[in-house]
């Protein structure tokens, strides 16, 4: 993380700033389309962000075992430790943990609701032991907690025009719309995994079950059945974008760039599952770099737009965001 960054954040311990950085660096090796989307707020909001994609990382890491080295097991016992450090954390204690101290930090500047973070865990338990979801509805249970609570504990970071009441659905939904949409782009690498995320009753409604989805994964080769229920996937992972587009508006105007970036990017995926002929149980798909950099440089427009009307509008009133610090800038 640039020094400016956490300087404009009001980040001067050397332990907390170390912290920080550990988390900025799994952002930006593991969540390439995330990482890009936040670098157009303002220097101050971004090491919360990376705090926050951290820890969450951290977690999924520790379930997911990608070494495949842990039995079932110790990964249980691996996040039970996740899980008593946060709690640690977010008393006030050390624990010894960088992520888990970055996170606690950005929880306390923020007063993001903790329960934000039991949600979230109780559905990175559900990952070792539940291994598919018979319909749409026990998906989104699923999702409230490893995804919409994604959503709710940005939001503080953000900061709203409106109450954060009414702008947490909107909220939520968008942190589900990303993770339905890497449900989609992640199918073949999750059924390696003995995981299937896609509703049991949406696959069946086109004749597809495990046995087929495997199938196709080992052999390499296509089915129209398949094609047809990935594509009912996307559709209904649209819709969920629709829910959520209305929200951006009613963040703070120096955070809109990044939000309405991210979600450019990742509905992009979905474009790209579509052009690669929904061939995602054999390849990933992955938007180009050359459209990633013109959504970027779009969304560094509409930064250096909404500064200029902030610099207008002071000193009207503030939002309804973080902290208020200095120095908040986009480079």
């Amino acid at each position: 993380m640039t020094a400016r960054e956490l300087d404009a954040a009001g980040i001067t311990d050397p332990v907390l700033r170390d912290a920080y950085r550990r988390c900025r660096r799994l952002n930006a090796r593991h969540g390439k389309t995330y990482f890009l989307a936040t670098r157009l707020l303002p220097a101050a909001r971004r090491p919360a962000v990376h705090a926050l994609y951290g820890f969450a990382r951290r977690a999924d890491d520790v379930v997911d075992d990608l070494a495949g080295g842990a039995t079932p097991e110790e990964r249980a016992a691996a996040l039970d430790g996740l899980a008593a450090r946060l709690a640690a954390g977010l008393r006030g204690a050390a624990t010894g943990d960088p992520v888990v101290t970055a996170l606690a930090d950005t929880a306390a500047r923020y007063r993001i609701d903790h329960g934000h973070f039991a949600d979230f865990l109780v559905s990175m338990r559900d990952d070792l032991v539940v291994t598919d979801y018979p319909t749409y509805a026990d998906l989104r249970r699923y999702m409230h907690g490893s995804a919409a609570v994604i959503g709710l504990q940005m939001l503080p970071v953000l900061g709203t025009v409106v109450p954060r009441e009414l702008a947490a659905p909107h909220a939520a939904a968008l942190g589900v719309a990303f993770q339905l949409t890497n449900f989609l782009r992640d199918v073949g690498e999750d059924l390696d995994r003995g995981r299937i995320y896609l509703p049991a009753d949406l696959l069946a409604a086109h004749g597809v079950d495990r046995a087929l989805l495997r199938w196709s994964r080992d052999t390499g080769r296509h089915d129209r059945r398949i094609t047809a229920a990935l594509v009912a996937a996307a559709e209904l992972t649209r819709g969920v974008y629709r829910e959520a587009a209305p929200g951006v508006a009613l963040l703070d105007p120096v955070a809109r760039p990044c939000i309405a970036t991210a979600f450019t990017l990742y509905a992009g995926i979905l474009d790209a599952i579509a052009d690669d002929g929904y061939a995602v149980l054999h390849r990933r798909a992955v938007v180009p770099r050359r459209r990633r950099a013109a959504v970027a440089l779009g969304g560094l427009g509409r930064v250096a737009a909404a500064r200029l009307r902030a610099s207008a509008a002071r000193p009207a009133a503030e939002s309804t965001a973080g902290p208020a610090v200095e120095g908040e800038g986009v480079a």
